[in-house]
C-alpha cells in the first residue's frame, strides 16, 4: 500500500493553515468536479482532493495523519512506525466509500473506524447521504404519447468533504416520460440529486409532473374532453364535423336534433394509461347562435319558431 501525501494533493505546504487548506480544496473541486469538468481523469483526482481534505480539514485527524506522515517512503510501500499493523489486521482490500485503503487504514472504512494504529479511541460519523432535490416538470399532453427522451436542466447544491455546502452546480439529464403519467404524479430518479458527503449515497431527484394548459383539451383522468361548437340547424339536422385529436383529425358524426351539452365518446383517442392502453376522447356538442343577424334573417327564426311551436321550458309548467 503506497503512502499519501494529502499536502502534496492539495498543493499546499504541511505548515499551512485551515484557510489555505479550505482553499486549495475549493480550487481543486471547482477544477475536477466530474459535472463541469473535462480534464483527463477528473474523477479520480475530484476524489483525491476531496479524501485529502476529509484527512487535514479535522485537527484531530489531522494530527493523526502527521505522526504517521514522517513514517512515508516516497517510492515504496508504506511501512507505517514500528508495530504498525493497519487496520483489520493489515488487510486493506475493503476500503469503504470512495476513500482509498490508505485513508480506511488510518481512519475506518471510508472514514467511519473505532479506532486507530496508535490506540486513541476515534469515533467516524457515517457519511451522510446527499440531499434530494425535487422540480416541477412541466409538459405537453402530445409528449405523454412521444416514446422520446426530454432534455431537462435543474440545481445541485455542492458540499466539501466536511459537509459545509460550497456553491451549486447545473446538472442535464434526459428523462424519458413514463407511459401513464398523470398530472400531479410524483417521479423519483434514484441517485440523481446531490452527491453524498463522506462516501454516503447520492440524493435523488424528484420530478413534479404538470400538464401544460392545452388550448383545445381538457384532462380526465385518461380521457380528453374537446368543446365542439355547433351552429343551431347543424345540431337540428346533423352533419359531419372534422374534431382535433392528439395524433390528427377525425370526422365526427353529428345526428339530427343533438342536444347542447350532449358528449360523443371516440373510443381510444385519450392519453396513455399505465398499461399502454389509450383513454377516450369525449366531444361535448355546444350549440353557439351567430352574433349578429339581420332582419331577414329574424324574420326566418320568428317562422321557425311558430312552425316548430317548441317551449324548451315545458318542464317548469304545473
Amino acid at each position: 500500500m503506497d503512502f499519501k501525501d494529502y499536502y502534496k494533493i492539495l498543493g499546499v505546504e504541511p505548515t499551512a493553515d485551515d484557510k489555505a487548506i479550505k482553499t486549495a480544496y475549493r480550487k481543486l473541486a471547482r477544477k475536477y468536479h466530474p459535472d463541469v469538468s473535462k480534464e483527463r481523469d477528473a474523477e479520480n483526482k475530484f476524489k483525491e482532493a476531496n479524501e485529502a481534505y476529509e484527512a487535514l480539514s479535522s485537527p484531530e485527524k489531522r494530527a493523526e495523519y502527521d505522526e504517521l506522515r514522517k513514517y512515508g517512503q516516497h517510492g515504496r510501500p508504506f511501512q507505517g512506525p514500528p508495530g504498525w499493523e493497519g487496520r483489520a489486521g493489515g488487510d486493506f482490500g475493503q476500503g469503504g466509500g470512495d476513500f482509498s485503503d490508505f485513508f480506511s487504514s488510518i481512519f475506518g472504512s471510508a472514514g467511519r473506524g473505532t479506532g486507530n494504529p496508535f490506540g486513541r479511541g476515534q469515533q467516524r460519523s457515517a457519511g451522510r447521504r446527499g440531499q434530494d432535490v425535487e422540480m416541477e416538470l412541466a409538459i405537453f399532453l402530445e409528449e405523454t404519447l412521444a416514446n422520446e427522451s426530454k432534455k431537462i436542466s435543474f440545481r445541485v447544491p455542492q458540499y466539501n468533504g466536511a459537509g459545509h455546502r460550497t456553491g451549486e452546480t447545473t446538472k442535464t439529464l434526459n428523462v424519458k416520460i413514463p407511459a401513464g403519467v398523470t398530472d400531479g404524479e410524483r417521479i423519483r430518479l434514484k441517485g440523481q440529486g446531490a452527491p453524498g458527503v463522506g462516501g454516503g449515497a447520492n440524493g435523488d431527484l424528484y420530478l413534479i409532473i404538470r400538464f401544460a394548459p392545452h388550448p383545445l383539451f381538457d384532462v380526465e383522468g385518461h380521457d380528453l374532453i374537446i368543446t365542439v361548437p355547433l351552429a343551431p340547424w347543424e345540431a337540428a339536422l346533423g352533419t359531419k364535423v372534422a374534431v382535433p385529436t392528439l395524433t390528427g383529425k377525425i370526422h365526427l358524426t353529428i345526428r339530427p336534433d343533438s342536444q347542447s351539452g350532449q358528449r360523443l365518446r371516440v373510443k381510444g383517442n385519450g392519453l396513455v394509461d399505465k398499461h399502454g392502453q389509450r383513454g377516450d376522447l369525449f366531444a361535448q356538442l355546444k350549440v353557439v347562435m351567430p352574433s349578429h343577424s339581420d332582419d331577414t334573417t329574424r324574420e326566418l327564426w320568428k317562422a321557425l319558431s311558430e312552425k316548430a311551436a317548441f317551449n324548451p321550458r315545458s318542464q317548469w309548467s304545473s
